[in-house]
């Protein structure tokens, strides 16, 4: 598995021949599943005709619900606390090479009980640490410790610093991540700050 930091909270997994990309910025990045956290409600209709669509990007999901693609199980999770009628948040699980991958994308406030037992024990927990319209640095660390990820990966962040000193870790930087299921099983809480590309 490689993932790879695009900026603010775009990231591409890949593994093979087989890609997830979050939150593209742009249609440069193409990918066999692309997740938004984020989206307009503007329009109902333009609304419910995106959630799924398929073409030749592959699979974009932008809601709540249950997909599947390339052997990928995706989990969509409203925010419902911090949807508004202009934007619609949601939270995603995906199960893929029998690892967990979560991602809380555009998250401002800590999540309730019932998602954060969807969440629990994650391989790998993407999180918001900028502040803001973000998590603040010591509730994201927060939740990332309640969940027990193994390895943790910031976004939205312009210094880390307050994060990795809250989750008491030094963090790791790389240009990228790369790993296997067998190189996390005994990692708690490891920061990965992976430099944008």
């Amino acid at each position: 598995m490689v993932i790879n930091y695009f900026g603010n909270g775009c990231f591409r997994l890949q593994s093979g021949e087989t890609s997830v990309l979050v939150n593209p910025e742009n249609n440069r990045l193409k990918a066999d599943v692309t997740l938004r956290t984020l989206v307009s409600t503007a329009s109902a209709d333009i609304a419910a005709a995106a959630a799924i669509s398929e073409g030749d990007s592959g699979l974009s999901v932008s809601f709540p619900g249950e997909y599947e693609e390339k052997e990928i199980e995706i989990l969509g999770f409203p925010i419902a606390g911090e949807s508004t009628e202009k934007f619609l948040k949601t939270a995603y699980c995906l199960l893929w090479e029998g690892m967990k991958f979560v991602f809380l994308g555009h998250l401002s406030q800590p999540i309730d009980a019932s998602l954060m037992e969807e969440f629990a024990e994650p391989d790998v927990l993407f999180l918001p640490i900028g502040g803001g319209h973000f998590l603040e640095p010591e509730v994201a660390a927060r939740i990332a410790k309640q969940l027990e990820a193994k390895v943790v990966i910031p976004s939205f962040y312009k210094d880390p610093a307050a994060f990795l000193k809250a989750l008491g870790t030094k963090g790791e930087e790389a240009e990228k991540f790369v790993f296997k299921q067998k190189d996390i099983v005994g990692d708690k809480g490891r920061a990965i700050v992976l430099k944008e590309n």
